[in-house]
């Protein structure tokens, strides 16, 4: 297996460019959020045929084990090219939720399974009445002899439409307090009291969907962390979630859009407009200089706390600042799709505009607890004021 680590930065992100445009098909390349299965399908099988799936994962485990500075570059490149998300559950948290939290056979079943795309898998957290307050879902699993038997019903639950698995997060005991009655069980959709129903939303896509659980049945050995500590598996999982989100990737990237925008509007020479441009550039190197330091302990295998709520919060609001100012700068030309004719040229957005990045940016503020949420965890359990 090679070793990516090995290269330099900029070896390493010609790679990562000559891969995508030798295997990555161009209807996957149009900036898109969201595919079907249908899709991208062939794209992640070739994404695992040649080791590029999963660049978190460790070599053993069929990874490519990318420091943070490698694994940024990974997601720069998939950025630039515009390439849309694909079944990516599986890859980004239950692989390393299992490698954290789960059994050897669980490792050693569910793992590969992610890899050949056998097992596609979506999130079963929200409810219609637990959302930012997770831990008031009303999903219950009882117990029958080695099986689970579930009922509930998640909402907002991406990729259903397409998963065969879910992770639930159920309660399992509700006589103590309701972050400590819950577990965490991988359930195969695949079953009889299954029933998924898409939400098709305001641009016509179907990526979120409601799932109802009804006498849903797990076997008792798909439990993962331990009875009645789902709370913990979920946290950590939220917590990968949480460095994703706080990844500075989609910063940059909306930062060069801003700059092109900046000189084809003639703006560039405004003063008051470089200098507001120079304080999100640093602001944006103060976020890459965060997310590198918390990858790095994450991956020495050191826990991380509120470092991951601080980093949630730059990363997020950074990206959405950024988007607002471009948006500011274009002007009238913020809502125009396909070329926005400015003074000095034309900007080439293909089918998306610069008001659907800025809708787009609000939603990491959103996903993941709130930033309200995140400053609240920071109020409590940092600088110790009440609740």
């Amino acid at each position: 297996m090679r070793d990516w680590n090995a290269l330099s930065d900029e070896a390493f992100r010609l790679a990562a460019r000559d891969f995508i445009e030798a295997h990555c098909p161009a209807h996957l390349r149009r900036g898109e959020e969201h595919v079907r299965w249908a899709q991208s399908k062939d794209w992640y099988h070739a994404m695992a045929a040649h080791g590029w799936l999963a660049p978190g994962w460790p070599v053993e485990h069929g990874g490519m084990a990318l420091k943070p500075a490698k694994h940024l570059i990974y997601l720069e490149e998939w950025a630039r090219a515009g390439i849309s998300r694909v079944m990516e559950q599986g890859v980004l948290n239950v692989g390393p939720v299992l490698l954290a939290h789960g059994t050897p056979d669980q490792i050693a079943h569910y793992l590969p399974r992610i890899l050949s795309g056998e097992d596609l898998w979506c999130q079963g957290f929200s409810e219609p009445g637990a959302g930012s307050d997770l831990a008031g879902l009303r999903t219950e699993a009882r117990i029958e002899g080695d099986t689970f038997v579930i009922n509930g019903h998640k909402i907002w639950t991406s990729g259903a439409v397409d998963a065969n698995h879910i992770f639930v997060l159920a309660r399992t005991d509700k006589t103590v307090k309701k972050q400590a009655g819950i577990s965490f069980i991988l359930v195969d959709m695949n079953q009889p009291g299954v029933t998924v129903k898409p939400i098709v939303t305001v641009n016509g896509d179907a990526e979120f969907a409601e799932v109802f659980l009804d006498n849903v049945r797990a076997p008792v050995a798909n439990l993962v962390g331990g009875l009645n500590n789902g709370w913990r598996v979920a946290q950590s999982l939220l917590g990968f979630e949480r460095v994703w989100a706080g990844s500075p990737h989609m910063g940059r990237q909306a930062m060069d859009r801003m700059v092109r925008v900046a000189r084809l509007a003639g703006r560039d020479r405004d003063p008051a407009i470089v200098d507001r441009i120079a304080q999100l550039q640093l602001d944006l190197a103060d976020n890459s200089e965060m997310y590198e330091r918390l990858a790095q302990e994450i991956r020495a295998g050191h826990s991380f706390g509120f470092e991951v709520s601080t980093l949630k919060i730059v990363a997020t609001e950074t990206y959405a600042r950024i988007t607002e100012l471009t948006l500011e700068i274009a002007g009238e030309q913020g809502g125009l799709a396909g070329e926005a004719p400015f003074a000095d040229g034309p900007l080439v957005l293909g089918k998306a505009d610069l008001l659907r990045d800025y809708l787009t940016a609000r939603a990491p503020m959103i996903y993941g607890g709130t930033v309200q949420i995140h400053r609240n965890i920071l109020a409590k359990r940092v600088l110790g004021l009440p609740a």
